[in-house]
């Protein structure tokens, strides 16, 4: 029989605790399976007794990141012999290195859901990036609670997905009321007859080309950008793309689309050279890449320009 496991990650105080035992709780979630809460840290919210009597769930403790081994899961394993299994893990530790490990061989990885404090996220953003960033990474989900009315929504979901597109982003008041984070505003014009994108503009129009494809298809589009050519990319096609910082100045992607080029200039495609600088326009298709895994944007050449090397040879994502 099959056990499966969630992991609830977050900083200290971020709510884990109070997730947790809600979701215990919850109708839809509650049942007569035997739940084991792994706590990986104690914090100032302590588990109810009798609501984990009520819900047939137990509680252990691990303080130390060394003791948190596949030996001793599976020990936990042989012990409790749970039918569900619940992590509250510490924010501190490198989730990375835990998913690596081989768990109790019935036990299956179902969902990894990040608690995010809003009020302080931002000075936890300044301070501990890529720790941060590194809790919600690998998330399925991402609830930034303790939202005010003042929170930029917008640029909490920005941030999040630099690093992880396809995870869900719940947004949630003190009260625990559920919010969306509304249509971003764009600093560009993206029904104009050509979308004429500066180098600050980059990064936001990739993502959101990304996150919203079918908002470009059919659109024309013109950018600063650096070649990547490759022999694994379809005849005549080339990428055009930048250096993103996505975490920290030792963590730079590049990011760009495919782009197919017939017979444009005035840079002939067989002269493009790796590294040099073009300006591009370019027709925007939403089509099928394998590299998209399934239909994403690309970019069809009518004209490719010499261009002069960027200042700042980086983009961002704000």
């Amino acid at each position: 029989m099959e056990v499966p496991v969630y992991i609830i990650n977050g900083f200290l105080e971020s709510g884990k605790t109070t997730f947790i035992q809600e979701t215990l709780k919850d109708p839809d979630f509650a049942g007569r399976e035997k739940t084991l809460v792994i706590a990986c840290e104690e914090g100032e919210e302590e588990y109810d007794e009798k609501t984990l009597a009520a819900c047939h769930a137990e509680v252990v403790t691990v303080e130390e990141k060394e003791e948190f081994t596949p030996e001793y899961l599976r020990m936990l394993n042989v012990h409790y012999r749970p039918q569900r299994v619940m992590i509250e893990f510490n924010g501190m530790w490198n989730i990375e290195e835990f998913l690596e490990q081989d768990l109790p061989e019935n036990w299956v990885m179902v969902q990894i859901i990040t608690l995010i404090d809003a009020s302080t996220y931002q000075n936890y953003l300044n301070n501990m990036k890529p720790i941060m960033m590194g809790q919600f990474k690998l998330s399925d989900t991402i609830i930034f609670n303790r939202c005010k009315q003042e929170t930029d929504k917008i640029a909490l979901r920005r941030s999040v997905k630099i690093v992880n597109r396809k995870g869900q982003i719940i947004y949630e008041s003190a009260d625990g009321v559920t919010d969306d984070a509304g249509e971003e505003v764009l600093p560009f014009d993206i029904d104009a007859p050509l979308i004429d994108l500066c180098d600050d503009d980059y990064g936001l129009w990739y993502m959101d080309a990304m996150d919203n494809p079918k908002k470009y298809n059919g659109k024309k589009v013109r950018f600063r950008a650096m070649v990547y050519r490759s022999e694994k990319l379809p005849k005549r096609s080339f990428v055009p793309g930048r250096f993103a910082m996505t975490c920290c100045a030792d963590d730079v992607a590049f990011i760009g689309f495919l782009c197919k080029v017939g017979d444009v200039g005035p840079i002939a495609f067989e002269t493009l050279k790796n590294r040099s600088y073009v300006y591009v326009t370019a027709d925007i298709r939403v089509e099928f890449y394998k590299e998209y895994r399934g239909k994403g944007p690309v970019l069809y050449a009518t004209a490719i320009e010499s261009a002069p090397e960027p200042e700042d040879k980086l983009v961002y994502f704000n």
